[in-house]
This record gives structure tokens, sequence and C-alpha cells, in this order.
């Protein structure tokens, strides 16, 4: 028995001394003024963009409205600080922002060299293309010679000169530091495509004065897994901003969503106890209450239901699921186990 005794002590105390190594400045702050700082686009349809009274909405929002949930049981402790592509990376290094959520591609450079941490993959994308339907085109291989309307700072540039190059093609870059600015200028006839995650091309053809008139060609020329970001340095706010995603993840695996979350509280499943802190681990790992992924699911809803309300079937742009589904209905989308 003393034995046993023993070995508990010292897991409890690796525990606190575990949790006392990764403890950062980021959660502090953000409860010290009361809200997280949140790091969006200046404006997508679908991802994050703001009414006429100021209220964000989006898949992208939904994320940093999660972590606000987790953390201070209120959703709304948001605010948003709208970047562009230029402008987010050193928003976050410099603090800021505590989070970035804005549509941004986990690559190898932006995670190794430039002190950001990928929380996780929030929407599966690809690099498309949109041409008015005038032109005639079916395909990108017949857009050779062609002006590109692009937005600055992005892998989309690498992503077209690599395609351009691979299939000794020619182009003519036209670049704008918003989406807003590129999809006005191919409105206006500046350039012949507009080339962009297939998302967010989607999301700017319903800015058009005429969408009907554009359509999405069907090549998708890259991965671009886009997901939020953390500054490095701070574990504990790294995993806050994970899990929060992984709660909303697993809670749609799981059939746990913002209508059933209270029933589901009597739920006998172990699963479901873990993921609603019932049983097994509990907040304090995280920093947070032992409801932190209570308060995501009841106030934001599970993955699927965020998805839907924003990009799909429920939303003006009723983009399939395809590999943002669950893993186990043939998509993409997986988290790690609560347990």
């Amino acid at each position: 028995m003393k034995k046993i005794h023993a070995i508990a002590s010292a897991v409890t105390l690796t525990a606190v001394m575990s949790t006392n190594a990764f403890a950062g400045a980021t959660l502090d702050s953000v409860k010290k003024k009361g809200f997280v700082q949140c790091g969006v686009s200046t404006g997508l349809p679908g991802f994050s963009s703001a009414d006429e009274k100021g209220n964000w909405f989006g898949l992208d929002v939904d994320v940093c409205r999660a972590v606000a949930a987790a953390v201070f049981g209120d959703a709304d402790k948001v605010k948003y600080t709208p970047l562009t592509a230029k402008e987010r990376f050193t928003a976050l290094q410099s603090g800021e922002i505590d989070m970035l959520s804005r549509n941004t591609t986990w690559t190898l450079t932006r995670d190794s060299s430039l002190g950001l941490n990928f929380a996780g993959v929030n929407y599966y994308d690809g690099q498309g293309f949109m041409v008015n339907k005038n032109l005639g085109v079916k395909s990108a291989l017949e857009l050779d010679g062609a002006s590109f309307c692009i937005q600055a700072g992005t892998t989309t540039e690498l992503n077209l000169a690599d395609y351009f190059r691979a299939n000794n093609m020619k182009y003519t870059p036209v670049t704008f530091d918003s989406s807003d600015e590129t999809v006005k200028a191919f409105d206006s006839g500046r350039c012949d495509a507009l080339t962009s995650d297939q998302s967010q091309l989607y999301a700017l053809r319903i800015k058009l004065g005429n969408p009907d008139g554009a359509i999405v060609l069907p090549e998708v020329i890259s991965k671009e897994p886009l997901g939020p970001v953390t500054a490095q340095g701070d574990d504990e706010w790294y995993k806050i901003v994970r899990w929060s995603l992984f709660a909303m993840i697993n809670a749609e695996e799981l059939g746990v969503s913002s209508g059933n979350v209270d029933k589901m509280m009597s739920s006998d499943d172990p699963n479901v106890r873990r993921l609603l802190g019932l049983e097994g681990i509990k907040g304090s790992g995280l920093g947070l209450a032992d409801d932190w992924a209570v308060n995501i699911i009841k106030q934001v809803g599970n993955y699927g239901e965020a998805f839907e309300r924003n990009v799909g079937q429920g939303s003006p742009l009723k983009i399939a699921r395809g590999q943002n589904a669950l893993w186990n209905k043939g998509g993409l989308q997986y988290a790690p186990p609560i347990r």
C-alpha cells in the first residue's frame, strides 16, 4: 500500500511540475483583460466577416468564440482585429493579438521559422481558379498568357508560379493587399482570372455584380490545410486553442450538439462523459474549468453545426462537406481522443 501511495504521490508531483513547466503568460493576460483578442480576415463571407452592426460571424470566428467559451464560459468575450495577409503574422508575433484564426495555410516554413504554432486544421482547402463564363474557358490549362488577380503575401502566389512553370505556361500577376480589393479588380475586368483557395472563390463569387457570370474551374492545384495559430513559446495557451477546436470535432463524432448537450450530461457513454468533464481527465491540465467543453458545445456548437451554419447547406456558400467530413464518414476531420 505504501508503495502505491508513493507512486501516486510521485505522479501527482509530476503532474503539478508539468503544469507549472508549461504555464504561460497569455492565459493570465487574457483573463486579466477579460477577452480574447483574435486576428481575423478583413472580410471573407463564411469564414470571418462582420455585419452592419460590427458583429463577426464565420467558421474562423467560431474558433475564436470556442476559445472564449473555454476560458470564460462566455463565447462573446472576443474582440476582433481585421488583418490583411501581410499583417497577420506580425500582429501575432508582436502580441497585438492572442491568436490568429484567419484562413491561414499550415506550411513548413511558417511552422518552423516564423515563431508560430499551428493548433490544428478547421478547414481542408485547395487552390483553384475562377473565370468569367464569357471567356469560354473550361480548364486552367487553357489560361496560358492570362492575367491573374492575387492577394499578396499568400501561398497562392507561390502555388500559381509552380503550376504555370510545371505546365510551361506564362501569366501576369496583378496583386492586391486584401481579398476585397482582389475581387473588385476581377469584377471590373482588370484581370482574366482570380486564383485563391477554393472556399474563398465561392465566398468571393457572391460579392460579384453578377455571381452567375463566373465559374470555378475544376482544377485544385495545392493542399491548403487552414487552421488557427498561436505565437510560439506558450504551450499552455497553444493547447487551449488546439483542444478548443478538438472539442468541437470530438463533439460531432460523439453526437453531442448545442441542442442536446444538456441531455447528454446524463449519458452513460464514457467518451461523452469525458468530453463533458463528468469523469476522467478534467480541465485543470489546460488551466480551465471542468465544463470548458460543455461551454463550447452549448454556445458555439460542434464542428458539424459550425460548418453547416457558416459555409455548408445552411449558408449562401452551400459548400459540400467533402474532405471536411469526419474521418469515419469519408473525410479528413479527425481529433485525438479526450481521455
